[in-house]
């Protein structure tokens, strides 16, 4: 370590002499330490105020430029010189160099911002606000051929894209031709494997996405899915997960999706729904989100209803009903509740036994399971009167919806089933519906829906309710009271937040309740007519006029 002193005071003159064989000569020395031992040996150039030198030598005409840069990259291995390399004034030089034309100053360059930068975002935010992406794109196309500084781009590329400012300045490149036509050449797996690594973050950004597309990554994405679609081997199950969960993620984009789907003519298209029929579960499930993807408008979901999508996965989810794959499950009852919302399709889905599929699942405790199935189901009995009064009168179904009402740790599951439970009612307007939902306790539901903090969910509940007091008040009468549902009812009327269209309701369901001698007692108790004439004067006009209506009907029957 004497030798490394000497070395050190030698290269504080010759950085200042700029004498380039005598520099080259120390910089070897320093290089062969830092081998030895990184750790002290950066210690030392630090302690020495070397650091502070490199700036001035790392110039594009000097010859020891690429050791200059090869050292500050060793030393940067270590966490505790980096912010020390930041102060020395080194980042704006060293991207100066990426703009060089020699191939191992630009390798060594890159590695020294990698290792300064790693793990701080503010510092490559700072590199992308300097424009190192265009410049490192074009660095990638000219130096294809060199691996070494592919693979460099490649590892910057990776962190770089971790970060949202980046994606817009890359989406201004031809990121993705480059990234495609390098992707082409590869036959190494883990080659592969780190073009993926920066393909998956860049793909979140949808122009991007489109990009991808446009420049050919599907066909080599469905190349290696057929290429590994049958291997045992770990490594190409890996790649077959990557390049499927890859494709789906190119299809959230509308656009690329839209290109893809080719009014449902399109080639890929067609492969991915040859995915659903395999025996291999992650192609099913990259099937099923695939269709999932591709059923987001009506014209979509219209032709992939009419060319026989339906029964394809009502196949798969019969494959998964006994110990299932979840995921599975719960892409194909996405990719249904998807399809259903297209008014023309409901009826074909309910005329194909889409209904009976999905019931099979009402064992299912996982809640994601549980979340689409309601989804689906209360899609498929929109507007359906007959299907839904089928349902409705289902009492292991409405059994399951009133357990699941319950599912406190699960919001998503209690909000859909109380959503559903009402549009059985509403949709049917049926009094046996009315009463298996009675007697199997689903009537405080629907009351406590009434609160919800959604409106869409308060109104749901509200007009349920309206029926159950129009159709079937006898049977209703006890659960309602216990329920509390004229206390609610007056909140709701008196609070100032409630939108027009729940007072508007709460004020018909406070008439419809009149037909019940014990639920009209507790109105006149708490003194309606003081809170409904106010809002005679309500600015919305149906508002207003109903509280007319409203207060007549209490002032006559008093």
């Amino acid at each position: 370590m004497d030798n490394l002193s000497d070395t050190l005071k030698k290269l504080k003159i010759t950085a200042t002499d700029r004498t380039e064989d005598c520099l080259e000569g120390c910089l070897d020395c320093l290089l062969q330490a830092l081998a030895q031992n990184n750790t002290e040996t950066s210690e030392k150039i630090q302690g020495n105020g070397i650091l502070q030198l490199f700036a001035n030598l790392l110039t594009p005409q000097s010859s020891c430029t690429a050791k200059v840069a090869n050292i500050i990259a060793e030393v940067a291995k270590n966490e505790f010189m980096r912010v020390p390399c930041v102060d020395a004034g080194l980042i704006s030089p060293l991207v100066q160099l990426l703009n060089s034309k020699d191939q191992e100053v630009l390798l060594q360059t890159g590695r020294a911002l990698g290792n300064i930068c790693y793990d701080s975002h503010s510092l490559q935010a700072q590199l992308i606000n300097m424009g190192v992406i265009p410049t490192l794109v074009k660095l990638l196309g000219i130096h294809c051929h060199n691996a070494a500084l592919t693979e460099m781009c490649l590892v910057a590329f990776g962190n770089l894209a971790e970060l949202e400012s980046s994606k817009e300045q890359f989406a201004s490149t031809n990121i993705a031709e480059e990234l495609v036509k390098l992707f082409k050449k590869q036959i190494e797996h883990d080659k592969r494997e780190m073009i993926f690594e920066v393909l998956a973050p860049l793909a979140e950004n949808d122009a991007i996405k489109l990009q991808l597309v446009e420049a050919g990554l599907v066909e080599c994405l469905l190349e290696i899915v057929q290429q590994t679609v049958d291997s045992d081997k770990e490594d190409d199950a890996a790649e077959l997960k990557t390049a499927s969960d890859l494709m789906v993620l190119l299809l959230l984009g509308d656009e690329s999706m839209q290109k893809l789907f080719e009014g449902g003519k399109g080639s890929v298209f067609q492969r991915v729904l040859s995915w659903i029929p395999s025996n291999n579960h992650q192609l099913q499930l990259a099937g099923a989100l695939a269709i999932a993807n591709f059923a987001r408008n009506d014209g979509n979901c219209i032709h992939m209803v009419d060319s026989g999508i339906v029964e394809k996965l009502m196949d798969l989810l019969d494959r998964h009903v006994e110990d299932g794959n979840v995921t599975v499950q719960h892409a194909a009852l996405s990719a249904l509740r998807n399809l259903a919302i297209p008014v023309v399709n409901k009826a074909k889905m309910l005329s194909a036994g889409v209904t009976e599929t999905v019931l099979k699942f009402l064992k299912s405790e996982m809640p994601p399971v549980q979340f689409k199935l309601l989804g689906t189901l209360r899609m498929l009995i929109d507007a359906q009167a007959e299907a839904a009064e089928q349902l409705g009168k289902n009492a292991k179904l409405v059994e399951r919806l009133v357990e699941w009402c319950e599912a406190k740790d699960h919001a998503g599951v209690m909000g859909e089933s109380n959503r559903l439970l009402s549009a059985l009612i509403r949709h049917s307007k049926s009094k046996d519906v009315i009463k298996t939902i009675v007697q199997g306790g689903g009537i405080k539901h629907l009351v406590t829906m009434a609160t919800s903090e959604h409106v869409i969910m308060q109104n749901e509940a509200l007009v349920a309710l309206a029926l159950i007091a129009a159709l079937e008040l006898g049977s209703a009468e006890k659960d309602l009271e216990s329920a509390k549902l004229v206390q609610t009812l007056h909140r709701l009327l008196a609070d100032e937040r409630s939108a027009p269209e729940i007072k508007y309701n709460s004020m018909v369901l406070i008439c419809a309740l009149m037909g019940s001698e014990s639920l009209y007692k507790e109105v006149q108790d708490l003194a309606f007519l003081d809170v409904v004439s106010k809002l005679r004067s309500h600015e919305n006009k149906s508002v207003a006029q109903q509280a007319s209506l409203t207060e007549q009907r209490l002032t006559v029957e008093s």
